[in-house]
């Protein structure tokens, strides 16, 4: 009687390690058994999805801190605090008791706006100036005199002289509210262009993962992943985007890694955790309406391959099997006689 070995596969990181048990499990080759002879136990075939995840570690953080220069002359009168949360027409610093305003977009303040300037920076400055409540304008790529009186309110609400002109360094772009992460200079010093003031980063907390670059298929943006925080609580979130990194060291030791960056649907649930280590669940694939079994239900037949135990009204047959993926303990299955709900032997 020839034994029919057990094999249990195992899924880690991708790769399948196959162990073979013997036929003391209870599964014995069908040609030498009677018919009545049957498996220790028995699962359904079931239809529906495999995710096959991979967990990694991450740390809260409010993403990168970005460095904030000064561009005025005078002197620091004041600095926003370390930890506060500044908005849009909100002051980052004071020059000479003189508010820098915080503002929203993508374009940095490079040069003087005034009467007759025209540019994608005109047009970032008009939609604040708007957002902002000011009117009687058209928000588009030209300082207009019109801009200029609106200018001139937004001044004087600021207390600066109402000249209509936005000197270079009144206002800093960001690309929404910012978290002030810390101070490099203090009040007293004197601005100089291009000195470091203070640190800023996103008001939002977001997750950070470095991943192996062999690990790169699993940081496509806009996936859905699973963050699981130190109380236990489990949240959705997404990953907004990847990039590469060299992981500090020695020359001899640096190591190139994928930086992931994911955000928490509900930021809500962060509340009170600061820097903390959390597991984020990649998936690494996922197959849609398949057929699948415990893996331990696979057999290593003779002639190669893999096949299940089938157990129905009739007995137990040996039948062969195509496997696909493998995830959570459970292996998609074709072969013939294989529909949902079917019954198969796995040890006890």
């Amino acid at each position: 009687m020839a034994a029919v070995a057990v094999v249990l596969l195992t899924v880690a990181g991708g790769a399948v390690a196959v162990t073979a048990f013997g036929a003391d499990l209870g599964l014995r080759d069908p040609a030498g058994e009677p018919a009545t002879s049957g498996p220790p136990a028995t699962a359904p075939v079931i239809r529906g999805t495999l995710v096959d995840t991979r967990r990694e570690s991450g740390k809260l953080s409010y993403g990168d801190v970005t460095p904030v220069a000064g561009r005025l002359g005078g002197t620091v009168t004041e600095l926003a605090a370390v930890g506060s949360t500044v908005h849009r027409g909100q002051s980052l610093y004071r020059a000479d008791n003189t508010p820098v305003v915080l503002l929203y977009g993508p374009l940095p303040a490079y040069r003087v706006l005034a009467p007759g300037t025209v540019g994608a920076d005109v047009q970032q400055f008009e939609q604040n100036l708007k957002a902002l409540g000011y009117k009687g304008f058209a928000v588009d790529d030209k300082y207009a005199e019109a801009t200029a009186a609106a200018v001139k309110k937004w001044q004087k609400s600021l207390g600066l002289p109402e000249t209509g002109v936005v000197e270079l360094g009144r206002v800093v772009y960001a690309p929404g509210p910012v978290r002030v992460d810390a101070h490099k200079s203090a009040v007293g010093d004197e601005l100089q262009p291009g000195r470091e003031l203070l640190g800023r980063t996103g008001s939002t907390r977001v997750v950070v993962v470095e991943l192996a670059v062999s690990a790169q298929r699993l940081a496509r943006t806009g996936t859905p992943v699973s963050v699981t925080l130190p109380n236990g609580t489990v949240a959705g979130g997404r990953i907004a985007r990847s990039r590469t990194i060299v992981a500090p060291g020695t020359a001899a030791t640096q190591t190139t890694k994928i930086e992931v960056t994911v955000t928490v649907d509900d930021e809500q649930v962060l509340a009170g955790l600061d820097q903390a280590s959390v597991d984020v669940a990649f998936t690494a694939s996922r197959r849609e309406n398949v057929l699948s079994v415990p893996v331990a239900a696979l057999l290593a037949l003779p002639e190669g391959g893999y096949g299940v135990q089938i157990v129905d009204g009739a007995g137990t047959r040996v039948v062969p099997v195509q496997t696909g993926m493998f995830a959570n303990g459970r292996v998609e299955i074709t072969g013939a006689g294989i529909t949902e709900s079917t019954r198969v032997g796995v040890p006890s």
